[in-house]
């Protein structure tokens, strides 16, 4: 078992399986958003495009079970700080600092899906001028989008004043970047940069 700082338990999200009999795409295979953002980061890497890299989580270990001499169980630790963001790195002299997030939803992205410290962590990175964002998977539609960090602060404060906690798919679509799952590499987010540098002129 695996807690946050606060003592709240760690539920991981789980994978979606794609459908028997049905005819996949390149992303309907299995894979994860996680999955698919890696491999996009070792194809930028050995390529001398970027080195951006998924950020290792500091966990402390509390108890574990050893059921025999040659193997051994973690039974509970905790998170030793918040996270922050999935993924940082550097493209072209920039600071890359972002994080995945995937949904069921047909029709929206629950922005419950990102903890305010991650918000603020992302406001923090583009004042230092760093490249900040969001990528949201709908993985039942096999769509992906890069959200802007000025996109997510503005449905965040809305979110504070009482409105909707959710962004739309409809709103995806008309103020975030979509990008396509294709190969080699998987998922092409750095596409987005000259947009989203150009945004935080």
């Amino acid at each position: 078992m695996i807690r946050y700082p606060n003592g709240k338990k760690y539920k991981p999200v789980q994978p979606t399986n794609p459908q028997k009999g049905k005819s996949h795409s390149y992303s309907n295979r299995g894979k994860t958003l996680e999955d698919d953002l890696n491999e996009t980061n070792e194809y930028y890497l050995t390529r001398n495009i970027a080195v951006i890299h998924k950020k290792p989580v500091p966990i402390q270990i509390v108890n574990v079970n050893y059921p025999s001499r040659s193997a051994a169980v973690i039974t509970e630790a905790y998170f030793r700080t918040p996270s922050t963001t999935d993924f940082n790195g550097v493209w072209n002299g920039y600071h890359i600092d972002f994080e995945a997030k995937e949904t069921k939803s047909k029709t929206s992205f629950p922005l419950q899906n990102i903890h305010e410290h991650q918000v603020e962590h992302m406001k923090t990175v583009m004042k230092q001028g760093g490249i900040t964002f969001l990528i949201v998977g709908f993985t039942s539609l096999e769509r992906y989008f890069v959200v802007p960090y000025d996109i997510i602060e503005a449905k965040w404060a809305r979110m504070k004043d009482g409105g909707r906690k959710s962004i739309t798919l409809a709103e995806f679509d008309s103020e975030t970047l979509e990008i396509s799952l294709g190969f080699m590499p998987t998922l092409d987010y750095l596409k987005a940069m000259p947009s989203l540098i150009s945004r935080n002129k």
